[in-house]
């Protein structure tokens, strides 16, 4: 769904704040580590905002933001406030730097509880759009985990066509530069492409910046952007464990690519992307290496299939949905033999879309609908002080009841949920 606005945490629970009546905000005009020295609040004389609760924003660095401190005293003399607090702050407070004063009934982490609150109650209504292309086809794979990130599948497409130049297709084992503590072999059972995969067994010895690398007719790939290839390895990595260079010196001696190889999940195959980082160099390519940047011990490494490709020349297509479904117990997506027949060997895109993300800190930003989050949340906040008619002066149950009705509008405007299929 489109995010509308987009507010941070801290403008979020200021709207709420205003709503509530609950809410000063100010900026300092210098202070210490347990007061803020103030110029601009006009309105009430000594004590008077004893008990109050204070949030910091830190105008230059980070250390003081958002956190919350309860006023002890407060005192004016000659039109300038003082207010101390309790416990101290890590940094003084500094001229420029602004806060909030909250009632003492509206502690502000509640607040922020609320709105993320307000966020989980929308989860299964608001999706935030998300794609993915981790996923890629080979002509018989059946099933595929979904990535953790999409909690929603839209639809399944297919990269039918893209602007690419294979590098090495790793039918064959490279000859040019070959560490001792490596053994290469050509798999031809273990592949994913071709006719074989490149096997390089790693024996105990061998050790970080250890490397092989094959000699390729000089290829110029400065007009594409991204190198894809296969990775299967029978121990985890982190990623930068591995790595691929590429260079236009022999035996990758100094190479112009260094690309980290994403994590890997042992004994699996992964379909890798890494971005070149200076494609307008990479115009005479002549050598491709395997780098072993970590000591991972004895292992076997396979890969396959290294090409370049330009993200922007793809063209993609949508596969039937009745051709595949997902299996929520595993949160697989499954695809049918007729799916299979038409994806080929081919990058497979996931559209969908993932829960909201929850707000950690004062400049996290609002995934969904920003007025659905304040409406919500401000009704919470006078739930949670509202009680019977003889103990609710304010009437705060009542005015929660309005501001809830206000939130169930807002939700009413949520996009719907066009051909969702939930994954989870």
């Amino acid at each position: 769904m489109a995010v509308i606005q987009g507010r941070t945490r801290e403008q979020l629970r200021q709207s709420i704040g205003y709503n509530l009546g609950a809410l000063r905000t100010s900026t300092a005009s210098g202070g210490s580590t347990t007061t803020v020295v103030d110029n601009t609040l006009v309105v009430g004389g000594a004590d008077r905002y004893n008990g109050k609760w204070l949030v910091l924003q830190d105008a230059d660095a980070s250390t003081n933001d958002g956190i919350v401190r309860r006023i002890t005293d407060s005192a004016v003399s000659s039109n300038i406030f003082t207010l101390t607090f309790m416990p101290a702050a890590s940094a003084s407070v500094a001229s420029s730097d602004t806060y909030e004063m909250w009632d003492d009934k509206y502690h502000p982490q509640r607040i922020n509880d609320f709105i993320n609150q307000a966020i989980i109650d929308a989860t299964g209504h608001a999706y935030t759009y998300k794609e993915n292309i981790s996923l890629h086809g080979d002509g018989y794979t059946a099933r595929f985990d979904i990535p953790s990130t999409l909690q929603m599948v839209n639809r399944v497409e297919y990269r039918s066509k893209v602007t690419s130049k294979v590098i090495h297709r790793c039918d064959t084992t490279f000859d040019e530069a070959t560490d001792s503590d490596f053994t290469q072999a050509s798999d031809t059972q273990n592949r994913k492409q071709g006719t074989g995969s490149l096997k390089i067994t790693v024996a105990v010895g061998a050790s970080a910046g250890d490397l092989i690398s094959d000699s390729i007719t000089s290829s110029d790939i400065s007009k594409y952007d991204t190198i894809e290839m296969w990775v299967r390895s029978t121990v985890a990595t982190s990623a930068g464990n591995l790595k691929l260079l590429l260079d236009d010196s022999a035996s990758c001696a100094s190479p112009i690519e260094t690309l980290e190889i994403p994590a890997l999940t042992a004994n699996t195959w992964t379909f890798v992307r890494m971005s070149l980082s200076t494609p307008h160099l990479d115009t005479a390519i002549i050598s491709v290496g395997l780098e072993y940047d970590s000591d991972l011990g004895a292992c076997v490494i396979h890969i396959d299939d290294i090409v370049a490709v330009a993200n922007d020349t793809a063209i993609w297509e949508k596969l039937d949905r009745r051709a595949w479904h997902i299996d929520k117990q595993a949160q697989d997506l499954i695809l049918h033999d007729d799916a299979r027949s038409t994806l080929g060997y081919k990058l497979i895109k996931l559209v969908g879309g993932g829960a909201p993300a929850l707000l950690t800190d004062d400049s996290t930003s609002n995934e969904i609908d920003d007025q659905y989050v304040i409406t919500r949340a401000t009704g919470m906040a006078l739930a949670s002080v509202g009680g019977g008619s003889a103990t609710d002066a304010d009437a705060s149950a009542q005015r929660a009841a309005f501001w809830f009705g206000l939130a169930e509008q807002s939700k009413r405007s949520f996009p719907l949920l066009v051909d969702a299929r939930l994954v989870k």
